[in-house]
């Protein structure tokens, strides 16, 4: 990696050994690195993980989702077919102090990488199992994608058009938010191994994660709302709080108080429903959302979009227009944090991660690792010997990826 002796951050130093494919291990893996960490991603023979073949679109040798969740790693080809594939894995794990993987339960059982066979071995070593539905119940078993987690947990339920059908979010959002979810508890875990010397086990779903989006929503079903359904992007609770259109395009408005209510409806000319008894609080506002929703349409229509950005900036109304991506990777405030990555060596961006400390004041952005780049690299570090690397390599227990060690 070209930046890794260089690495900085809290998790400097941080050995992470990366058994996961497609999308959620992969971010989870990711920001620890971005956060310092030195990750090692274990890959299977021959095409590696899943989303190098995502695509089109394509950036060099790989797919632009792998790209966006595969920076700063290193690329170890091991085949967990080979009884000598299996044992190398085993040294990489006991040598490193994180071990991610995102098999179905059970699975890594019949290898003997499963949590109990490894933390009786390595007490040390921080284990964190991401999966579908989580590592007990009684689909422990049943593989998980985004789309399944989204559906079971109720949040396409209450997605989509007013009236219509239910509809996932269109991106890997649980997927997304299990990675963030299982860095966070890998982050903890480490605290305490760092003071003790002990490690953890960390059982983190989609299904779960999911759950977590939804929880107001669920909080609020449970305590005994009606059952939601697909709104057209309203709030569950607040009102006024969705998309408008105006002259021109859609615009949001965040109307999160009653005296923000009172100075959104002077801020657009409608001070007589700020002076409405039955509209001072949130319950009467929402109690009117239909009438309210129109008056407010109506007028907003009178002026486009730039116009109320000013006036309800002013005021101090939360509010956005509803930006094309086109907008958004050329947006200001965007480019000002920095917030989108060039994939060095290839004309590509990515997001950054979601988060900016004073320790790196500079993002680490090594390019995503080609298929087993790394492998005789990663073994001669972990003590094998260049004649076991080429025992390995040989018998093809692993894989060298560099194009000088590839055979014709």
């Amino acid at each position: 990696m070209d930046d890794r002796d260089a690495a900085s951050g809290p998790l400097a130093g941080l050995k992470v050994v990366d058994l996961t494919t497609s999308y959620a291990g992969p971010t989870a893996a990711m920001y620890l690195a971005d956060l310092g960490a030195d990750v090692v991603k274990v890959e299977r023979p021959g095409g590696g993980d899943d989303t190098r073949t995502w695509g089109p679109p394509f950036v060099g040798s790989a797919s632009a989702w792998f790209a966006s969740a595969n920076r700063n790693k290193r690329s170890v080809v091991v085949n967990l077919r080979d009884p000598d594939g299996i044992a190398t894995l085993r040294t990489l794990i006991g040598r490193a102090d994180v071990f991610i993987e995102n098999f179905t339960p059970g699975k890594l059982e019949v290898l003997g990488i499963d949590h109990e066979s490894l933390r009786a071995e390595f007490p040390h070593l921080i284990y964190c199992a991401m999966s579908g539905f989580g590592q007990d119940g009684p689909d422990r078993n049943l593989p998980g994608y985004d789309l399944a987690a989204q559906a079971r947990s109720g949040l396409m339920s209450v997605t989509g058009a007013k009236g219509g059908s239910p509809q996932r979010v269109s991106t890997a959002l649980s997927d997304v938010v299990t990675g963030m979810c299982a860095a966070l508890a890998v982050a903890a875990a480490v605290v305490r191994q760092r003071g003790t010397g002990q490690g953890d086990l960390i059982d983190v779903s989609l299904l779960d994660s999911a759950l977590a989006v939804m929880a107001p929503r669920i909080a609020g079903f449970l305590a005994g709302e009606p059952e939601p359904a697909p709104s057209g992007g309203t709030d569950s609770v607040l009102a006024v709080y969705q998309a408008f259109p105006t002259a021109d395009r859609d615009l949001v408005v965040a109307v999160g108080n009653d005296a923000m209510w009172r100075r959104f409806c002077v801020a657009v000319g409608l001070p007589g429903l700020a002076e409405r008894p039955e509209l001072a609080d949130n319950p009467g506002r929402r109690d009117h959302r239909a009438e309210l929703v129109e008056a407010v349409s109506a007028k907003l229509r009178e002026r486009p979009a730039a116009h109320w950005r000013r006036v309800l900036g002013d005021a101090g109304i939360p509010c956005s227009l509803v930006q094309s991506l086109s907008e958004v990777v050329s947006d200001p405030q965007v480019l000002a944090r920095g917030s989108l990555l060039e994939v060095p060596g290839a004309d590509a961006w990515v997001v950054r991660g979601p988060f900016r400390l004073a320790s790196i004041p500079h993002p680490r952005n090594a390019r995503f690792p080609d298929l087993g780049a790394h492998t005789v690299e990663v073994l001669a570090e972990n003590g094998f010997s260049p004649d076991e690397i080429g025992w390995l390599i040989e018998r093809q227990a692993v894989e060298d990826g560099r194009a000088e060690g590839r055979r014709p």
